[in-house]
């Protein structure tokens, strides 16, 4: 059996290596103002790394994000400001927005899309309707900001995954926020599955568990 054949018949389920997305490069002007414009967004400050040859690097995280941002001198030939539609996932749309509003960064409003893509035209397209989704449909959700030299973000509201898309055995929250978030919208289910059963449900604890694996998950959420 020649090598292709070999990798052919190893199908999609051989085990592969792990290849963690973990840095996105941004291409920007003044590193000094870009450093402050994300500072003030209470990201995470890695490095600041400065070398003789004169290249610099920063690297900041966003909260609850495993993956970071870095920008600085010799880091990138792009031009400033050219990164695009770099999404920030979200589970309360509305409250990211009004913590980015009050740490300095200029938020549209919430929106959502008429027809697919929408979501990657220009601020005051017809394809983009105020408000969110209707009953804040997971995945549906936007509102974008820059920074100053015009790389845009893309804040994507996200309560329940696409089927695949979470591990069940890897289910966790990235922060405070989201695991306050996934309680009080379990619990929000939980109120309508007693009144569906019309008792008390002493197990709550662990309906409130498989309600937030399944949200997670894509999986069907307990009734």
């Amino acid at each position: 059996m020649t090598q292709l054949e070999e990798e052919k018949s190893s199908g999609p389920s051989a085990a592969i290596a792990d290849l963690k997305l973990e840095v996105v490069v941004i291409p920007v002007s003044d590193v000094d103002r870009a450093k402050e414009f994300y500072g003030k967004l209470g990201w995470r400050l890695d490095a600041d790394f400065r070398f003789d040859n004169g290249f610099r690097v920063i690297q900041y995280t966003p909260p609850g994000s495993p993956s970071s941002i870095q920008f600085g001198t010799k880091v990138t030939t792009a031009p400033p400001g050219s990164a695009q539609n770099m999404y920030l996932v979200v589970s309360d749309i509305a409250a990211a927005r009004k913590e980015l509003v009050s740490r300095g960064a200029s938020v549209s409003e919430v929106f959502h899309p008429a027809s697919p893509g929408a979501n990657f035209q220009p601020e005051g397209s017809g394809d983009r309707l105020g408000g969110p989704a209707p009953e804040h449909l997971s995945y549906r959700s936007y509102a974008t900001f820059r920074d100053p030299d015009g790389n845009q973000w893309l804040l994507q509201e996200v309560t329940t995954r696409f089927e695949g898309r979470v591990d069940r055995a890897e289910t966790a929250f990235s922060s405070v926020n989201d695991l306050a978030s996934a309680l009080r919208r379990a619990a929000t289910a939980h109120g309508e599955h007693e009144k569906r059963t019309g008792q008390y449900d002493a197990n709550w604890p662990d309906w409130y568990a498989a309600y937030m694996v399944a949200e997670q998950s894509g999986e069907k959420p307990p009734q």
